[in-house]
């Protein structure tokens, strides 16, 4: 049986991962913030050192874990943003690099907000990193890890799209208004959105721990990005709902903030899979209408 320490257990992305960890009979311990409450939880602060011994006799290590980036971007929450991200995987990977039996990988949450708001071009793993604050925090997080790739251990810096789940995160929050028929496009619409159903999230993390030869960068989206126009459609058609209340950009600024708006819901990024695709990985879901399907037709 094998052992795996994952972190950012409670949002979707993580309790999807757990629930497939358990159909394996893998054995998962969580890093948890607060006190652990039984033996399959570490507790650990973040922003603090971690003991090696705490995380030491693990074959494999998911890090999800990272302050929320929905809100308005006060400097207070771009400090938390930040700091949860850079500061907790520089503290995790460090202690990995001293644990008397490190892990074979270190699969460590990245997203595509890597990459900037890039129009119309196509985004392989190779691609440089955008401008912006996003941008600079996808770097700096992924830079983060170096410790542990210079201990020997494989890192994977997934770079995950929009997720879409059923349970939590941002589809849950585009539902209500579209099943009131309130829905449509954002801004012009015409933003690139690279999507990925929850159930590749786990299928890729799943393969990114046993495909030796991925390593560093692993763009974590469907291979069929769509523009936020067709998203909103398909979302609507699948609802079947009509979706004739486009938000105008002013709004979003205006809810979000300018920042936060531009870069999360604004900002266009046409992101291609193209490692897990040469890697052998197989998309359960790779057209956004079956997955929008699945999760609310």
């Amino acid at each position: 049986m094998s052992r795996v320490l994952v972190s950012g257990v409670s949002g979707p992305i993580g309790r999807a991962l757990l629930a497939s960890f358990a159909t394996q009979g893998t054995e998962i311990v969580r890093l948890v913030r607060g006190r652990a409450q039984n033996a399959v939880q570490i507790s650990w602060d973040p922003l603090t050192a971690l003991s090696p011994a705490a995380v030491s006799g693990f074959d494999a290590v998911v890090h999800l874990a990272g302050e929320s980036v929905v809100g308005r971007w006060t400097e207070e929450k771009k400090k938390a943003i930040r700091e949860s991200r850079v500061l907790g995987t520089r503290n995790l990977a460090s202690a990995l690099a001293q644990s008397g039996a490190k892990p074979r990988v270190l699969v460590c949450a990245s997203a595509v907000g890597f990459y900037g708001n890039r129009g119309e071009e196509l985004l392989p793993e190779e691609s440089a990193t955008g401008q912006g604050f996003l941008a600079e925090v996808c770097h700096e997080w992924e830079e983060a890890t170096q410790a542990a790739t210079e201990a020997g251990i494989r890192v994977v810096n997934i770079r995950i799209g929009l997720v879409l789940s059923a349970k939590g995160g941002a589809l849950a929050k585009m539902l209500t208004p579209f099943k009131l028929g309130l829905g449509g496009r954002i801004g012009s619409g015409r933003q690139w959105w690279s999507w990925i159903h929850v159930d590749d999230i786990v299928g890729g993390i799943q393969h990114a721990i046993r495909t030796e030869s991925l390593k560093g960068p692993v763009n974590l989206v469907a291979p069929n990005s769509v523009r936020n126009s067709e998203f909103t459609k398909v979302l609507a058609s699948v609802l079947s709902r009509p979706a004739f209340f486009p938000v105008p950009e002013f709004a979003l600024r205006l809810a979000f903030g300018k920042q936060a708006a531009e870069e999360m819901l604004l900002a266009s990024q046409r992101v291609q899979p193209g490692k897990l695709g040469a890697s052998g990985y197989t998309f359960r879901f790779s057209e956004l209408r079956a997955a929008l399907e699945n999760l609310v037709g």
